[in-house]
């Protein structure tokens, strides 16, 4: 028997609104998973209601599993004759009763990425598409979007109107359907549009699933896009026992395809629709949830809600900018280690968020060089992606070509129609000749079983050779600019035009970065830098492989990710505008973008629970060049009692300098010829360590000040590190860290 008297009233009240649409507006941390639970066990043991009339949709298998859970824990009898599913999972399990009422056989297959990959490239050759200007990725987006609007081939060539590009899409999405129907399968949004077909066009079928299903609960309804909200609509439509929960402030996930108006616009699709907040959190301190209210109270497209606490007031949020990204990292880096020393939080306990994939970099390496456990969640390990990869494999190549696995990996990226059976003939002759791979490709023309096909090597051979010559005359920045330009390797991606491809540019854009900044060390520390040494140096940084899972170890994940989870220290990175809220949504002319924006920072504040960071940099390196951004809009919208330093979250904004031929230009006409340039003095002050101090260096570890002597710019600072041995450097450039 459930315990109705340990709900707050608000969720009592939900639980026991039974009959009719219900909509609970659910904030950050206020237990509606326990709502529903709860209100599934009242309808049972209080309501009678017949557990199989009873349907509870969520996204996700976990999330399906453990409201399941739950339910089971609650209720004492009939349990399991609730029907806890997924959008997908519930679809199936109709289609494959009734599917062969619209065409198909109930033996239908389910095509995974893969299937549907190959399917529009043979589409593709039936059509004779040019997919160097029209992308299979392009096409199978546009599908998938199509079907989350419930829209038919025949309705998108109508909408095409002029467009070649979308006629091209329009007749792609026709064959690609009709090929499916062929191949009795369907893709994964084919089975909500196909369930909605089915349901819209046989009357008894869905009289059947009406009579069925009499009280349906929706979870993270503002996750559902306009197919799914036809789909619960249609079955709610007989008896109106429609409950969906969510949070139209965590609606973040427009970008696949999620609809917001469906939380916004309940009331008018189900007149009568009884609204309940629940607005007390028990998750985040009370600052914590202030600040999360003052920034998202700022859309205009969203349903009032001030979440509150019985929690402590809490510590005030910390707000930081630094000069850099690199400045921006070692700070986290050393405050996540000073505080688990103290004992204040354990590694598990802290989170690093950020908006986009590429930003893991720097903390990856820094946490590393610290020797603090991380994991990365929701992504992939910076080094360890694709594209990344790709472009390092490359570098590999044109450093030595030993490395068959960097040639093998590279050889066919982009496309150049070199085959499986070509390679390994390349691969068998090495072998027995006792030479590389790649050097056996050079030589390609005398492999007498490759014939005709090494005409198709030979371009691949010539752009490393050409590269390998061009390495001595350009900087590595340069070297891989001109890599990029020379394979197309960008240029595909910018082609693709989806939001994965800009996600893959940017970490590729990080990469030079990462370049750029290799080379600006070795120049402060007088030492040459090479293509083998920086190859040497992301090799360290990226072997991470050991990495005990089960650990205590920092969690680094993106904003999107982060969603669903709680954690006790949050430090939100990169809250400078321009990357967050990102450009493309400043820029827009859509003000639902911004507002996006907006929420996904929402979800970020409310992630934290007792301590809350907020970390931005004046300066940050992309793609090699550095970009100079204002402090987020976000953060100045958090009211400034809220913050530790004194009311002033941040400096007033300064000019920032602009990056531009113009203003370098100006500048170099106003400086007086053969000027000297003047270094930042380090005062004596300004030093927090002193001779016998143990500190770190970001590339030579940790050491000991064995001394520090006044120069005619700076400080000498003489350190004898554990692995590198003892380093004079001056200090303005070693930003050494007391440990």
């Amino acid at each position: 028997m459930s315990n109705y008297d340990s709900l707050n009233k608000e969720q009592r009240e939900a639980v026991m609104q039974t009959e009719g649409p219900l909509l609970i507006l659910a904030g950050a941390g206020s237990g509606k998973t326990r709502v529903l639970t709860h209100r599934t066990a009242y309808l049972i043991e209080e309501k009678a209601v017949n557990p199989w009339n009873i349907m509870a949709i969520t996204f996700t298998n976990k999330a399906a599993g453990e409201m399941r859970e739950r339910i089971d824990n609650l209720v004492d009898f009939g349990a399991s004759g609730v029907w806890v599913s997924t959008f997908h999972s519930a679809c199936v399990r109709i289609l494959r009763r009734y599917i062969d009422r619209i065409g198909y056989g109930t033996n239908f297959t389910i095509y995974d990425t893969e299937d549907q990959k190959s399917v529009v490239k043979d589409v593709c050759r039936r059509l004779d598409i040019d997919t160097k200007f029209l992308k299979e990725r392009t096409i199978l987006s546009a599908i998938s979007a199509a079907k989350d609007e419930l829209a038919s081939p025949e309705e998108i060539l109508m909408m095409a109107g002029g467009d070649p590009a979308r006629r091209r899409i329009g007749e792609a999405y026709r064959e690609y359907q009709a090929q499916l129907r062929k191949n009795n399968a369907l893709d994964f949004d084919d089975l909500i549009m196909k369930t909605v077909e089915l349901l819209r066009s046989d009357e008894e079928v869905l009289n059947a699933y009406q009579e069925r299903l009499r009280y349906i609960m929706v979870d993270e309804y503002q996750d559902t896009n306009t197919a799914q909200f036809r789909l619960v609509s249609l079955l709610a439509q007989k008896y109106q026992n429609l409950c969906v929960v969510g949070d139209d402030d965590q609606s973040i996930y427009k970008f696949r395809g999620a609809n917001i108006g469906n939380i916004l616009n309940f009331e008018k699709e189900f007149p009568g629709a009884k609204v309940i907040r629940l607005e007390q959190n028990y998750r985040s301190t009370q600052n914590i949830l202030n600040a999360a209210n003052d920034v998202i109270s700022n859309n205009k497209g969203r349903k009032k809600k001030t979440l509150w606490t019985e929690n402590d007031q809490g510590d005030k949020i910390s707000c930081r900018i630094f000069d850099s990204g690199n400045e921006e990292a070692d700070f986290v880096s050393s405050d996540i280690k000073k505080r688990a020393e103290k004992g204040e939080f354990s590694y598990r306990d802290c989170a690093v968020l950020y908006r986009t994939n590429a930003q893991s970099r720097l903390f990856e390496e820094r946490l590393l060089m610290a020797g603090i456990p991380y994991k990365i969640v929701g992504g992939v390990n910076f080094y360890s992606r694709k594209e990344v990869k790709d472009i390092l494999a490359y570098l590999k190549t044109i450093d030595n070509g030993q490395d068959d696995l960097a040639v093998r990996r590279i050889v066919n990226v982009p496309k150049r129609g070199i085959g499986a059976t070509t390679l390994n003939r390349a691969a068998d002759f090495a072998e027995r000749q006792g030479m590389s791979l790649y050097d056996a490709m050079e030589i390609a023309d005398e492999i007498p079983s490759i014939g005709k096909s090494a005409a198709k090597i030979r371009p691949f051979t010539d752009m490393i050779h050409a590269m390998r010559i061009r390495r001595g005359a350009l900087t590595l920045t340069e070297l891989v600019e001109e890599l990029l330009e020379r394979t197309g390797y960008v240029e595909a991606l910018e082609e693709e035009d989806t939001d994965e491809a800009r996600a893959r540019i940017e970490n590729i854009d990080e990469l030079i970065s990462k370049v750029k900044a290799y080379e600006d060390s070795c120049s402060q520390e007088g030492e040459r830098p090479t293509l083998s040494g920086f190859l040497e140096e992301v090799a360290l940084v990226a072997d991470i492989d050991s990495l005990d899972e089960e650990a205590d170890y920092v969690v680094l994940m993106t904003l999107h990710s982060a969603k669903g989870l709680e954690f006790p220290n949050v430090y939100l990175a990169g809250m400078e505008d321009g990357l967050f809220p990102s450009y493309m949504s400043i820029t827009s002319d859509d003000p639902s973008d911004i507002e996006e924006e907006r929420r996904l920072c929402y979800v970020g504040i409310t992630r934290a629970m007792r301590r809350l960071t907020l970390t931005s940099a004046r300066m940050r390196m992309v793609r090699g060049e550095n970009h100079f951004n204002k402090v987020s809009r976000f953060v100045k919208e958090i009211s400034p009692e809220l913050t530790e330093n004194g009311g002033i979250p941040f400096p007033k904004d300064k000019e920032m300098p602009k990056s531009s031929i113009f203003t370098q230009a100006k500048a170099a006409f106003h400086t007086k010829a053969y000027e000297t340039k003047k270094f930042p003095v380090a005062k004596a002050a300004a030093l927090d360590y002193q001779v016998g101090d143990t500190v770190r260096h970001m590339k030579f570890g940790v050491g000991i000040v064995t001394a520090i002597q006044e120069g005619g710019r700076d400080y000498e600072v003489t350190v004898d590190f554990e692995k590198a041995g003892t380093k004079k450097m001056f200090a303005s450039f070693a930003k050494l860290v007391k440990l």
